[in-house]
């Protein structure tokens, strides 16, 4: 039978072909290196895929937990096996998918910090103020006002080419999830930022991408979340900031301002409207709050 690490290889390499993200490979890659890790402990033979019981698994998750990692690692984590393992069924390396009869560790509900849309709009002005110094001042504004306005994915917006973008119209040809493509429509405030940041871009020969660094290539979406940590603490906003910050804002201020859900769902990319409501929760508890205060029979 072969063995692990060469397995990972192949599913890695399908999911490339797959389309899927860079970031949700590499977040595969490190996952399932780490659970191979665990079975290749120094001087040891590690286990032929059809060797894993779900003892062993349930083992390894101990091991998670005795770490210290938090559920929702956990959770992915798990999540990576049992999609490695069903690749392997698929090919007929295994006969069935072991991993899908360990349990799920649940995870904490927690609402997403979302700012206001007073506290997201002062943000994005300070970002924008012509008093503010720095090299690359009209592409980070173009950035958030993106993020806000659009409702991007940070892999979303870096993946932007120019050829994507209708300044006229104000729609934005996106790519998301499994390169689905949808065109968004993105506010006046965002289109301004654009065009002051076009005025200025500085790209490399045959450089494509709409956002590019200080070497004129196309930014990646680590260099967008210093960005986004940077500008938290640079204006005081809350440090816990990061660019799905905005995406959960652009939905929950929507729908506070009395968007449907569906409409959410179809601006956002969603599959399934459940995973839409995941992004409005925050609004759904504020009208909670207020029916609770405001109604007689609450």
């Amino acid at each position: 039978m072969p063995e692990l690490a060469p397995l990972i290889g192949e599913f890695l390499d399908e999911l490339r072909r797959q389309s899927a993200s860079a970031h949700t490979v590499r977040n595969y890659a490190a996952d399932l290196n780490d659970f191979a890790a665990y079975f290749s402990p120094p001087g040891e033979r590690p286990p032929a895929p059809g060797e894993f019981d779900t003892l062993a698994l349930r083992e390894w998750l101990g091991s998670l937990y005795e770490r210290g990692l938090a559920p929702v690692t956990i959770r992915r984590k798990l999540a990576a096996v049992r999609s490695f393992f069903q690749y392997l069924v698929r090919r007929g390396v295994l006969k069935a998918n072991v991993a899908r009869l360990v349990g799920t560790p649940k995870a904490p509900k927690r609402l997403p910090p979302v700012p206001t849309a007073e506290q997201t709009n002062r943000l994005l002005d300070e970002i924008s103020s012509a008093e503010l110094r720095r090299a690359q001042a009209e592409r980070d504004a173009a950035i958030f006002e993106l993020l806000y306005g659009a409702g991007l994915r940070v892999g979303e917006l870096v993946g932007l080419n120019l050829e994507d973008l209708d300044l006229a119209s104000r729609w934005v040809l996106v790519r998301g999830k499994g390169r689905k493509e949808r065109q968004v429509p993105f506010p006046r405030k965002a289109a301004e930022a654009l065009e002051r940041y076009l005025d200025n871009r500085k790209a490399a020969p045959g450089e494509t991408a709409l956002f590019v660094n200080h070497r004129g290539r196309r930014l990646s979406d680590r260099a967008v979340r210093l960005l986004v940590k940077f500008y938290a603490r640079l204006f005081g906003a809350d440090p816990a900031l990061h660019p799905h910050s905005f995406r959960h804002a652009f939905a929950t201020h929507l729908l506070g301002e009395g968007a449907d859900l569906r409409s959410i769902q179809e601006l956002l990319g969603h599959a399934r409207l459940s995973t839409t409501q995941k992004y409005t929760q925050v609004s759904l508890a504020d009208l909670i709050a207020v029916y609770d205060r405001a109604h007689p029979k609450a």
